[in-house]
């Protein structure tokens, strides 16, 4: 059973709609951009990278239908949007308090920087809870009900799902980082690229909770 293959033309036609959605103006697509135009490169490309892999665990939620109990409990699904919400809200913040330097630093940064990023994209996008029910909605239109073991087949799309987003996110987080490079050099711009970047978190975070 878990040795079963995609139908060819379901999973073609999969990809090319996950393509399309990834590369859609997105809150995910938001954050990455705005963080390695203050971070840089590595720093985009590293929470780009979290947000890709955070992917995983709505797709083993969809497999064993926890996100259908969460989306038929609406306090669960209003807890994970207050998390999520002030999640967001808290990165932005961190991000207001910041005094400039941060950036420059972080733009030449070490591997705890990157971690930390790293995490920070995976747990934002794995408590959004529309990520969650989006999976669930998406994920099993290509199935092929013929082929049986539709858990495996979402297992396996939410997989193909994950290394599309993860190589789009990480050349978002580059290319977006590269056009950050020169501005960060700058102490004043450094300062305000991070007040622009708590300013969209928090407005994320926000957006999610009243939505």
């Amino acid at each position: 059973m878990f040795g079963m293959l995609l139908d060819p033309v379901l999973a073609l036609g999969f990809l090319a709609a996950a393509v399309l959605i990834t590369l859609s103006p997105g809150p995910d697509n938001l954050m990455v951009v705005s963080l390695g135009i203050s971070r840089g490169q590595r720093q985009g490309m590293a929470f780009g990278l979290g947000c890709a892999l955070g992917c995983l665990s709505h797709t083993l939620l969809a497999a064993l239908g926890v996100s259908a109990l969460i989306a038929a409990s609406a306090w669960a699904f209003l807890t994970l949007k207050i998390c999520g919400g002030l999640y967001l809200s808290w990165l932005g913040i961190q991000a207001l308090r910041s005094r400039g330097g941060v950036s420059l630093s972080a733009a030449k940064g070490g591997e705890a920087s990157l971690a930390a990023l790293f995490g920070k994209g995976l747990i934002a996008n794995a408590v959004n809870p529309k990520v969650i029910l989006f999976f669930l909605a998406f994920l099993p239109q290509f199935v092929d009900a013929g082929r049986g073991g539709a858990p495996v087949q979402i297992l396996q799309l939410g997989v193909l799902f994950t290394l599309q987003a993860a190589l789009l996110f990480g050349l978002i987080g580059y290319f977006s980082g590269w056009i950050g490079h020169g501005l960060v050099r700058t102490p004043a711009a450094g300062l305000w690229l991070d007040r622009v970047v708590g300013g969209i978190f928090i407005l994320l975070g926000l957006r999610l909770i009243l939505a």
